[in-house]
């Protein structure tokens, strides 16, 4: 949890010095799959998120994350993280992301994701998005992956 919380506050610092581009709220649903070496399940939620323009190029951004696992027995994992980027052009982010999430209870304890993902513009105000991530669980209980594609509203 502590790496969580000094990326999320290095991602904040950095965030509140950068001047004022075309800053970004955006909302998404997402679906995918959580697996962990010997078993696979489907997962759906959404996320709500902020990206800073650092200038033309680079981006940073904070993210608020509720997933679910589609089984019996598994709660809502809820999740707070950051990111950074590149964009590869004015309608595509590629990024790194880290986050914290709360335990989905089939798949262990609390953990720290990182990963990354891209970020492809479908007009003025739309967005679909590819993601990966590596849940780091500890506590004895096997690591996770999680892949997820998002679709999602800019404002």
């Amino acid at each position: 949890m502590r790496i969580a919380l000094v990326s999320l506050a290095a991602v904040a610092a950095v965030a509140a010095a950068s001047p004022a581009l075309a800053n970004e709220t955006r909302v998404e649903a997402r679906t995918g799959v959580i697996w962990d070496g010997s078993d696979s399940e489907a997962v759906a939620g959404g996320a709500i998120g902020y990206d800073y323009d650092l200038n033309d190029k680079f981006f940073v951004g904070v993210e608020g994350s509720a997933d679910k696992v589609l089984t019996d027995n598994t709660r809502v994992s809820w999740g707070v993280g950051g990111r950074a980027g590149v964009k590869l052009t004015p309608a595509t982010k590629l990024y790194a992301a880290s986050t914290w999430q709360s335990k989905f209870s089939k798949y262990g304890n609390s953990a720290v994701g990182v990963g990354g993902g891209i970020q492809q513009d479908l007009g003025s105000r739309f967005y679909g998005k590819a993601e990966y991530k590596h849940l780091i669980v500890g506590d004895n209980t096997p690591d996770a992956d999680l892949g997820l594609v998002g679709l999602g509203m800019k404002f």
